[in-house]
C-alpha cells in the first residue's frame, strides 16, 4: 500500500502563501488615492485591452495585480453581485465595503479549502461626498481586508512605493497632483541598481472616480488627457473629448436620480459592442 506523506496544516499554509506572494511581486504595480476632485487609480499597464482598473458600480471603483484570468474572475462576480443587490433594493444599497466583504470571503474559502490560492492582491474603493468620506479596500489572497488611510500600493515592490505615497500625499491636492505623485512613485523602484524608472504615458492606466458626478462616477484617462496631466496641464485634462467622454453621467430617471444604464452593462466604457476587457 502508497502511504501518503504528511504535512502540517501550518505547513501547507506557509508554502500557499509564499505561492501567492511570488505570484504577486512578479506583477506590475499599481497605486489608488484619494484628491480632491475623487479616487485616482494608476496602475502600471503595458496592455491596452486588459485592464487592471474597471469600474464595479455607480461610485465604486476596481483595481488588481497579480494573475489577470483569476482577478478578472472576481471583478464580473463583483459586477453581477453589485447589479443583483442595486436591481433589488435600491442602487444606494450597493456599498464598497459589502463588496470588500464578499471578496474577501471568496478569496479566504479559495486559499483555504484549495490547492492553490488565487495569485491577486485587489482594491476596492468608494468615492464619497468629502475625501474623508472616500472608503480604500485593500484584499489579499489570503481574504484579509485593510482599510487604508487615503492611499495604498499594491504587487512588485508595494512598501518602497507606499513610502513614497506616505511622504507627499495630501487629500487636498489636484488630479494633476495626484497623478504625478503617483508616477513618481512607481518608477520610484524597479530601475538598474535601484535608480528610478521613467514610465512613459502609453505604459499607464489611469482612470478616476469623479465625486462632482452624480450616478456612475467612473472615467478613464487616456492619450492627450493623460499627457496633459502629467505635464501639468489640469484645464486641457479636464475636458470631455479628451478624458474619454463627456463629463455629465447618462442622463438619469427622475425617481431618486438613478441613472439608465448600469455599471455591470459596460464593462464595455471603451468600445461599444465589445467587452472592453477582452
Amino acid at each position: 500500500m502508497a502511504m501518503q506523506f504528511y504535512a502540517s496544516p501550518e505547513q501547507i499554509m506557509r508554502d500557499r502563501s509564499e505561492l501567492a506572494r511570488k505570484g504577486i511581486a512578479r506583477g506590475r504595480s499599481a497605486v489608488v488615492l484619494s484628491y480632491e476632485g475623487g479616487v485616482l487609480f494608476v496602475a502600471e499597464n503595458l496592455s491596452s485591452a486588459l485592464h487592471k482598473v474597471s469600474e464595479i458600480y455607480d461610485r465604486i471603483g476596481f483595481a488588481a495585480v497579480g494573475r489577470y484570468n483569476e482577478f478578472e474572475n472576481l471583478r464580473r462576480a463583483g459586477v453581477r453581485m453589485a447589479d443583483l443587490n442595486g436591481l433589488s433594493y435600491d442602487r444606494r444599497d450597493v456599498t464598497g465595503r459589502a463588496l470588500a466583504n464578499a471578496f474577501a470571503q471568496t478569496l479566504g474559502a479559495i486559499f483555504t479549502e484549495q490547492s492553490k490560492p488565487f495569485e491577486v492582491e485587489i482594491c476596492v474603493a468608494q468615492v464619497g461626498a468629502t475625501a474623508e468620506d472616500d472608503e480604500i479596500y485593500r484584499l489579499t489572497y489570503d481574504g484579509s481586508v485593510n482599510d487604508e488611510p487615503g492611499r495604498m500600493a499594491m504587487g512588485g515592490q508595494a512598501e518602497a512605493i507606499t513610502n513614497v505615497l506616505k511622504a507627499d500625499h495630501s487629500a487636498e491636492m489636484s488630479l494633476s497632483d495626484a497623478v504625478k505623485l503617483s508616477v513618481r512613485a512607481l518608477s520610484s523602484v524597479g530601475g538598474e541598481g535601484g535608480a528610478a524608472r521613467t514610465i512613459a504615458a502609453n505604459q499607464l492606466e489611469v482612470a478616476v472616480l469623479d465625486r462632482r458626478r452624480v450616478g456612475r462616477t467612473f472615467r478613464r484617462i487616456t492619450g492627450a488627457a493623460l499627457t496633459a496631466l502629467l505635464d501639468g496641464g489640469a484645464a486641457k485634462a479636464e475636458e470631455p473629448a479628451a478624458a474619454g467622454g463627456p463629463t455629465t453621467p447618462s442622463t438619469p430617471t427622475e425617481e431618486a436620480h438613478k441613472p439608465t444604464s448600469s455599471a455591470g452593462s459596460a464593462d464595455l466604457e471603451d468600445k461599444p459592442g465589445q467587452p472592453a476587457d477582452e
